[in-house]
């Protein structure tokens, strides 16, 4: 049984990311927990000092919690309809970075919208709140576009690095089921070179968990042109190494994961290192 972390903000209840997580119920009994929280801080609108009386911004803080109220009631008819174990959190207030490494500290998953997750605050992806969200879990996330329908092949990131290694070694362990899908092992870099790192090591490993296997090595800024190639894949799944911790190198460097997510191309698997 996996443990998933089921994240949403207001009513922007995830229904590509519900649909994702059925499917692994098809296979395995499964038990989700739902963190929920506002869309808007209410407290950050109100000056320092200032204590709020006025009616408009009680109503306002009812009215945010009337939607949370609304995905948590979804999530517990879509469990319930699904036979899915479930629990939800009580909480019900705005964006909480330490209830949030917490509670991914004790689970095996977190699953998140790619698309809508945080966009009544910052409607571009992935925005500040996903970015945390990726940089802090203590889990692999999967971000999952809201038109998804189902994975026929995997196409696994990887640079011969230990982050790209405990990536794969995290999804093999988390989908055994996926591992008679086609995976494309793909090495990107701007050089002539057909050289993939440690290639017969990696083709080692990767045979003894998935049934039908090939390594790939493309000639391209992957920043630049990863996300076209990926489009040409159909239902396609990436494992992606890490999502860098740094905020100050997310600010000034975008990845090749971050056009992936902002491009809607497909489910991204995102696992930490350390």
């Amino acid at each position: 049984m996996k443990k998933i972390l089921f994240l949403c903000d207001g009513d922007n209840f995830p229904q590509g990311a519900f649909r994702f997580i059925k499917q692994i119920r098809e296979n395995e009994a499964i038990y989700v927990k739902g963190l929920f929280f506002t869309s808007i801080d209410t407290d950050q609108l109100i000056p320092i000092g200032f204590m709020p009386v006025s009616e408009p911004y009680v109503k306002l803080k009812e009215q945010e919690k009337m939607l949370v109220r609304k995905s948590e009631e979804k999530l517990s008819n879509e469990c319930e309809t699904n036979g899915i174990k479930y629990q939800i959190h009580p909480n019900q207030g705005s964006w909480d970075r330490e209830l949030f490494i917490k509670e991914s500290r004790f689970a095996d998953l977190v699953v998140i919208s790619e698309e809508l997750f945080c966009r009544d605050v910052l409607d571009v992806q992935p925005n500040y709140f996903m970015g945390e969200t990726l940089r802090v879990s203590e889990c692999p996330v999967v971000v999952v576009p809201e038109n998804y329908q189902s994975v026929d092949r995997l196409a696994i990131a990887y640079d011969g690095g230990k982050e790209s290694m405990f990536a794969l070694k995290q999804f093999a362990y988390l989908f055994p089921d996926y591992a008679s899908l086609p995976a494309e092992f793909v090495h990107v870099k701007k050089e002539k070179a057909d050289d993939i790192p440690d290639r017969e090591l990696l083709q080692e490993y990767a045979a003894s968990h998935f049934d039908s296997l090939f390594a790939s090595k493309l000639h391209f800024d992957a920043k630049k042109y990863f996300t076209n190639w990926l489009e040409t894949k159909k239902n396609v799944f990436l494992v992606a190494g890490s999502y860098s911790r740094s905020n100050f190198s997310n600010t000034f460097r975008q990845s090749f994961a971050d056009k992936v997510i902002a491009n809607h191309a497909c489910p991204v698997f995102i696992a930490h290192f350390s």
